[in-house]
């Protein structure tokens, strides 16, 4: 399973907008399987930050995803996103 995190230095400075479209197309490549396999807990971690980050969009998929995850997908996923948001 691929996992893409972002350690670059200036991803911190990026405004809060780019940062949201692109932790979105994270969650969208994990969730449509582009490049990667699909991964249903990465796609909701993705779409949680970016969600988190100020995208109305990534929320709306995040909740679309949830109806189709189990409880134990769901909390793997929001721990997941938590311990990413920790250290970034």
């Amino acid at each position: 399973m691929a996992r893409f995190e972002i350690f670059e230095a200036g991803f911190g400075a990026m405004g809060t907008t780019a940062q949201a479209d692109i932790l979105l197309e994270l969650g969208m490549m994990y969730a449509t399987g582009r490049d990667c396999a699909v991964d249903v807990v990465a796609a909701h971690k993705w779409f949680n930050i970016a969600a988190i980050k100020g995208s109305a969009r990534a929320a709306e998929l995040r909740s679309e995803l949830s109806g189709a995850m189990s409880k134990a997908d769901i909390a793997k996923a929001l721990r997941e996103a938590r311990e990413w948001m920790t250290m970034h």
